[in-house]
């Protein structure tokens, strides 16, 4: 098991090596120049040639790639050309806002698709499952982002029931410990901010949660139609389980093995989604300042996010790797 851990870790670090070499050279083919925003209108070609020097853009690719990655080992991304700031400063505080939204998208997204999943099964061979499958259909084929529109025209400004611009009102104010809003207002004990926080959070996360749980809902269901032929399920059957216990205590535990696999492969999708939520709901985000940063060609900034959000989902697909590998006996015992 170490060496499997030792050798998955391996193959995480090589792709994001490999991942941070691919945006590093296509960012650096564009055709446009970072520095023009830096420098003043009466600025020369010689002010220009001194500034791209201080900043490590007057060598090759290949030797400007090696100096960001030697920093970037240490913690250093480089300095934002826009903010002129850290850009280890800038991510660290918007990574906790999208991490946040990120969690609970998914504690809802799983809300909706595990009893869906188990609807849908029990509408096998009924007559409500041409319905129950146009309905799969149809949340399927609309994006996070729309969700995220409707839900601001319907919850947000027809029947105002739920806030839908930042992430916490403008009337509190809550000591940064953790950047995790709900932990930190329950750390002050400001129970009236993380209430509001929460609030604020919900629409975003609906609308992510959306669009994430019909796929995860569709292959619930499927493994839970293939496993009710199983064997096992039979004997179980013939022996007066109830049909309750048989798909709770039985089938669900192996119907959650593949899905599982897909939760840690669209959880990737999930950190994507994430992008276009934060700036339609203007959530101080990794999403949202992504979109600043390639608005504004801000290099440094677009490798140190992208390099972030890659290095977030090979993690999370690590910890789904484990968890599968724990969970099923055949692969521990390979």
């Amino acid at each position: 098991m170490l060496s499997l851990i030792i050798r998955k870790i391996w193959v995480v670090l090589i792709t994001a090596l490999l991942l941070s070499v691919i945006v590093f050279i296509l960012l650096r083919l564009i055709p446009s120049d970072p520095l023009g925003m830096m420098l003043p209108p009466s600025a020369t070609h010689e002010d220009a040639e001194v500034l791209r020097q201080a900043l490590g853009m007057d060598g090759s690719i290949a030797k400007q790639y090696g100096v960001w990655l030697q920093n970037a080992v240490q913690g250093d991304l480089g300095r934002s050309i826009f903010f002129r700031e850290p850009v280890t400063a800038l991510i660290k505080t918007a990574l906790p806002a999208t991490l946040e939204l990120a969690m609970v998208s998914l504690v809802m997204a799983l809300l909706i698709a595990i009893p869906g999943g188990v609807i849908l099964y029990k509408f096998e061979g009924r007559k409500l499952e041409i319905p129950a499958d146009f309905l799969l259909v149809v949340l399927l084929s609309v994006p996070s982002f729309l969700w995220g529109i409707i839900l601001i025209v319907v919850l947000g400004v027809t029947f105002p029931i739920l806030p839908f611009m930042g992430q916490l009102d403008p009337s509190f104010s809550v000591p940064r410990v953790t950047g995790f809003l709900l932990i930190d207002t329950l750390l002050a004990g400001q129970w009236a901010a993380w209430w509001d926080a929460l609030r604020h959070l919900l629409l975003p996360a609906f609308a992510l949660a959306l669009s994430f749980s019909p796929i995860i809902a569709r292959v619930l269901r499927s493994s839970l139609i293939e496993i009710a032929t199983e064997p096992y399920v039979n004997v179980a059957r013939l022996r007066g389980v109830s049909e309750r216990r048989i798909l709770w205590g039985h089938m669900f535990k192996n119907a959650a093995l593949p899905t599982l696999t897909l939760l840690g492969v669209q959880f990737g999708f999930l950190f994507g989604g994430t992008l276009l939520i934060e700036v339609i709901f203007s959530f101080p985000g990794l999403g949202n300042l992504m979109v600043q940063a390639i608005k504004n060609f801000d290099l440094p900034l677009i490798q140190g996010v992208a390099l972030v959000f890659c290095l977030l989902v090979l993690g999370v697909n690590f910890c789904v790797d484990g968890l599968y590998t724990a969970l099923n006996p055949k692969l521990r015992q390979a």
